[in-house]
């Protein structure tokens, strides 16, 4: 691709320039020979950000941490988000401890404030069960000012023990948060009464709950409904009914400030008298949503959390209530329904979510589309998936991104529909989105494996062309694929003779 160099160039052009280019090492070329033909000429933090994203994108590892060395040297002013996708693209090739010392390196860099890589590495650590390297990452970065908003690394933490059934351990560092300069966040106690409540520690979950109170619910809002709801469903679990019933009636007048018209004390003792605990629990649920002031929060809260339990029926009684009250579902509750819906195997019924309920009440978006299309493919329905693209185009603002191809390219991937795979991948290029390498290598594989040698070459060129190298596997299915071509020719030939 022949690039037309501007009179003047500007970091914001060189930027558009690169980021037009398939093959990153290309934009390297390009980003390399501009300080030559402008000698005036001076990167900056945008024009760095921008490549070190191309290369890391294309896992291109090693050019990516030169260029990250050139900006060090360069002293330009970076911001944090940087750091941030340097770090997912280490975590990605399974080089952890790079990404450690890519942070630790920081502040040879100009770069002031480094909160949103601190806490992108941290969960990194977490996420490979690092727990020894978390805690001493914290300890080490947690105290300076260039980190803020400590509020997220410790729930991070927190949410790491509960997750490990070590409850025990997520206390104290809740109870440290005091001394932290910060206070618990509702994520806060949504983490810690859960593990109190998984791990069986009810009086504790009890207290925590009373300290909801005079913390964060002192106006009685509607989102704590989810935390409350934890409790109540463990002591019910647990055979203490009763005790529920009396924690409830202090939810509804201190922490969700019910009015005392409310005919939640009816609720209650229907609730005392149930002996089947899930009927108990669909009780609950209606005097938290009915007991309190209603709001869309209330109602959001409730329903997304019950679709994640896998809980339709009842997300969807909420979901009806909810309009009946005047309340307009939000994207949200439309995206859980049928990410819920998609994970218990009933994709018609996600599709008419999607064609038939939301309409009027909210455009569905991409990421909507995206977990449709995703549980169609899952279900071996990738041809109706493709049909979508279509029907995305003629919605305002529902455009397919990388992801809406991926998704569909696997799809048929897994179908053997390769043909199709290949169409859906032309466009992909055409909007400019570049795949990944393993989509090149397993539609070349499978187009091989359908004698369509022709195809396969094609998606060979255009492979390399963006500066990706084949696994070895590809070029055995396509010699494979030659040779047996070859074969079946020498036998017509002898036939014919």
């Amino acid at each position: 691709m022949t690039v037309r160099w501007p009179r003047l160039l500007t970091p914001t052009h060189l930027s558009q320039i690169i980021r037009k280019q398939k093959n990153p090492l290309t934009a390297l070329q390009m980003f390399k020979e501009a300080k030559y033909k402008y000698p005036n000429y001076c990167h900056n933090g945008p024009v760095y950000a921008t490549l070190i994203g191309i290369l890391g994108n294309a896992g291109k590892i090693c050019e990516m941490k030169e260029v990250i060395d050139w900006m060090k040297e360069d002293s330009c002013e970076c911001k944090d988000s940087v750091f941030v996708n340097a770090i997912k693209t280490y975590a990605r090739a399974g080089l952890v401890n790079e990404a450690v010392s890519l942070f630790k390196s920081i502040p040879q860099f100009n770069c002031v404030h480094r909160t949103e890589s601190f806490n992108t590495l941290l969960q990194i650590l977490i996420n490979e069960s690092k727990l020894e390297a978390a805690h001493r990452l914290f300890l080490e970065n947690s105290y300076g000012w260039e980190v803020k908003y400590r509020i997220r690394s410790l729930n991070l933490l927190m949410d790491a023990l509960c997750q490990r059934s070590r409850s025990d351990l997520a206390l104290p560092i809740f109870l440290e948060m005091n001394y932290q300069g910060c206070y618990p966040s509702r994520e806060s106690y949504r983490i810690l009464m859960k593990g109190l409540c998984e791990d069986g520690r009810l009086n504790e979950a009890t207290h925590l709950l009373y300290s909801m109170f005079w913390r964060i619910s002192q106006k009685g809002s509607g989102e704590d409904i989810v935390i409350y709801r934890t409790l109540l469903y463990a002591l019910c679990d647990n055979g203490q009914v009763e005790m529920a019933v009396a924690i409830l009636g202090k939810i509804l007048r201190k922490g969700l400030k019910a009015p005392k018209r409310c005919f939640a004390h009816i609720v209650l003792n229907r609730c005392s008298a149930g002996e089947d605990i899930e009927d108990t629990k669909r009780l609950i649920n209606e005097a938290l949503i009915r007991g309190g002031i209603p709001s869309l929060a209330s109602y959001k809260s409730m329903a997304i959390d019950l679709y994640n339990e896998g809980k339709i029926s009842e997300a969807n009684k909420v979901l009806y209530t909810m309009q009946e009250r005047g309340f307009r579902p939000t994207n949200l509750i439309y995206e859980t329904k049928v990410a819920a819906l998609c994970r218990g195997g009933n994709v018609d019924a996600a599709v008419k979510v999607i064609e038939e309920e939301m309409e009027g009440n909210c455009v569905p978006n991409v990421r909507a589309y995206n977990i449709l299309l995703k549980g169609l493919c899952n279900e071996g329905k990738s041809v109706i998936a493709v049909d979508y693209l279509k029907k995305m185009a003629k919605k305002l603002g529902c455009v397919a991104d990388k992801e809406t191809y991926g998704i569909l390219i696997n799809g048929l991937c897994r179908e053997s529909r390769y043909l199709e795979a290949s169409q859906v991948l032309q466009e992909m290029l055409i909007k400019s989105y570049w795949p990944c390498v393993d989509t090149y290598n397993i539609l070349i594989r499978g187009l091989c494996s359908m004698s369509r040698q022709y195809e396969a070459v094609l998606w060979l060129e255009e492979m390399v062309s963006q500066g990706m190298k084949p696994e070895l596997s590809v070029w055995n299915s396509l010699v494979a694929s030659v040779c047996s071509n070859m074969a079946d020719i020498e036998v017509c030939s002898q036939t014919c003779n």
